[in-house]
Order: structure tokens, then C-alpha cells, then sequence
């Protein structure tokens, strides 16, 4: 390392996923043992029971759609990955970047990426989530829970730079358009259709920018892609209130209706390769489209290490090193 440069360690906020089928169960009960998650007058007294009695009923359920993809989830391998090539990008070690991961519902935890950034002693700290849309219940959560994590490992007052959400940031977006281009070329002609994670609408009609950062993302990308007809619909929604619409097999039945015949669909609330686009995008709704006579079905591959992705991230480490202050946000 260079004498005098200062040692950065830059953490990746992601939600997590089971490493295992023994850790479906776990999993599910962190995910809605989360206040963010769960939440209803007085649900503080009873979110405990109600988590355990959820990821009971939940975890079984799951289970065959996590053996359909190997068993497990591979985020973890996929984030560390992405963590070991952002380091890797930005000089590593020897120019005094560290990468951790801190995952919210299992391990890695942000207590573990705490520990780790309190071994190497940096003079200061970055906090990227790699969820680019900013929602309370995603990255707000993990933002949280890592303070939680700093704070008890000593490392409060260690200054840092947090970037919220960067929906429309051009390197991200340029490679995200990457892998549309390459759908479009496996399928010329065919419509863009793209899914986000959805979102309960009172969320978004407390406030939250959730809705509005994705479809930033879209206009940023039709702007690269002119003349591409798409569309934006929302996949994973759980429980009976009302969520984010259209729902993604309410847009399938639209197009299918309409005489599309070929589909690229886009997982844009997604950078990283899960249950939500290994099994829910590219069994589950490919099997619906099929029925419906869609005749082309490809989803483009997520951004997992994608180089222009992780050369994207390291600009974001970057320029958020840039700000003079000891925290800072950026929101695109």
C-alpha cells in the first residue's frame, strides 16, 4: 500500500439469501422479523410469533423452487464476487480500498462486515447498496442495520459517504442497456418488458421514491434505446393488499392479447442473480407466456460482475469520495 494514502473500505448492502436448504427457515424468519417488513398498529408485540409462524408456513412452499435452482440461493457467491472485482477495480489493497459485503437477512451479516472493516482500521468508509432504486424497506433496512452494526463494533464515528440509490447514474444505466442490446439481438423486434421488484402501494403513497427511481431507469434506458417499444410491470407480490401496478402476468396477458410475439423481459430492480430471476422470471412467468402464446421468452442477463457494472460501481466510489463531507448522499 502507499505510504500516507488513506485506507477506504467500501461495504455492499444486499438483502441476502439462503446458502442453503437448511437456511430457508432462518432466512424467512429475519425477512419478516424486519419491522420494515411487517409492519401494523401494535405489531411490535406480536412480529416474533408472527415471523416464526410466516417463514414456518412459507419455507416448505419455497422450498422446491430453491431445489429447481441448486438448492439454494447463489447471491451470496454472486455479491462476493462483486465485491472481490470492485476491489480488484479499484487497485485493491495495495491502493487502500477494502470491499465487504453486508447482507440484511443472512450471512454475510452487517455485523460480520463490521468486524472485518474493524481488522483492516480504515480512515474512512463508503456504503454502496446495490439495490440502485431507494426504498425504506430495502435499502433504508439495510442502511439502518448497518449503523446498528458499526455502532456496536466501535466503529460510530469512522466518516463515511452513503449513495442512496443512482437510478438514472449514466454508467449503470449503459450497462444495464448492455444486456437489453444483447436480448435484442437474440430476439430483433421483440418488445422490452421490464420488471421490478414490487412494492405495497401505501408505501409509495407515504412517500416513498421507490416507484419513482424505477421509472427514471426505464426513461433513462429508452433514451438509449429509441424506438424499442417496452414496458414496465411488477413481479413477487405477497400477501392480500394492494401493490405496485400493473403486476407482470397482467402484462403478459396485455401483450399476448395484443399479438406480441417475442418478448425481452429485464429484471431492472435487480443487479444480481436470485430466486426472483433464476426460478419466479425464468420458469414461473416463462411457463405463463408460453401458455399464452407468447412465441419468443428471453430474459436478459442480470448485471452479477458484468465489467461496465463493476466499472460503474468504482465511479460511485469514486465520486463519492469527492464530497468534502463526512457523509454525503447521491441519488443518481
Amino acid at each position: 500500500m502507499t505510504p500516507g494514502a488513506p485506507r477506504t473500505a467500501v461495504v455492499l448492502l444486499n438483502m441476502g439469501g439462503p446458502d442453503s436448504e437448511a437456511a430457508i427457515r432462518p432466512f424467512l424468519q429475519n425477512l419478516f422479523s424486519d419491522p420494515e417488513i411487517l409492519s401494523f398498529p401494535l405489531a411490535g408485540l406480536v412480529r416474533p410469533f408472527l415471523a416464526r409462524a410466516i417463514a414456518a408456513k412459507r419455507a416448505p412452499r419455497v422450498l422446491p423452487n430453491y431445489r429447481a435452482i441448486g438448492g439454494k440461493s447463489p447471491l451470496r457467491e454472486i455479491s462476493e464476487a462483486q465485491a472481490a472485482a470492485l476491489q480488484a477495480e479499484l487497485g485493491g489493497r495495495e491502493a487502500g480500498f477494502c470491499v465487504q459485503v453486508a447482507m440484511r437477512y443472512w450471512h454475510p451479516f452487517a455485523a460480520e462486515a463490521a468486524a472485518a472493516i474493524g481488522a483492516w482500521n480504515p480512515s474512512r468508509l463508503v456504503v454502496l447498496p446495490l439495490y440502485p432504486h431507494y426504498c425504506r424497506a430495502t435499502t433504508g433496512s439495510s442502511l439502518r442495520d448497518l449503523e446498528a452494526a458499526l455502532a456496536a463494533a466501535g466503529l460510530a464515528a469512522l466518516p463515511r459517504r452513503v449513495v442512496r440509490a443512482y437510478p438514472d447514474f449514466g454508467p449503470y444505466v449503459d450497462a444495464l442497456a448492455e444486456t437489453v442490446r444483447e436480448g435484442l439481438a437474440r430476439l430483433p423486434g421483440a418488445t422490452v418488458l421490464y420488471s421490478a421488484h414490487g412494492l405495497p402501494q401505501k408505501i409509495v403513497d407515504r412517500g416513498d421514491p421507490y416507484l419513482d427511481h424505477v421509472r427514471r431507469t426505464v426513461a433513462a434506458l429508452a433514451a438509449r434505446l429509441p424506438g424499442v417499444p417496452h414496458r414496465l410491470a411488477f413481479q413477487s407480490k405477497v400477501g392480500p393488499v394492494q401493490w405496485l401496478k400493473p403486476s407482470l402476468q397482467e402484462v403478459l396477458r396485455e401483450l399476448a392479447a395484443a399479438g406480441v410475439p417475442d418478448l425481452v423481459v429485464v429484471p431492472i430492480s435487480f443487479v444480481s442473480d436470485h430466486i426472483e430471476t433464476l426460478h419466479e422470471l425464468d420458469i414461473e412467468y416463462r411457463e405463463i407466456a408460453t401458455d399464452l402464446g407468447i412465441r419468443g421468452y428471453h430474459r436478459s442477463a442480470a448485471l452479477n460482475t458484468r465489467p461496465a457494472f463493476i466499472r460503474a460501481l468504482a465511479v460511485q466510489v469514486r465520486q463519492a469520495l469527492e464530497v468534502p463531507e463526512a457523509r454525503c448522499t447521491q441519488d443518481g
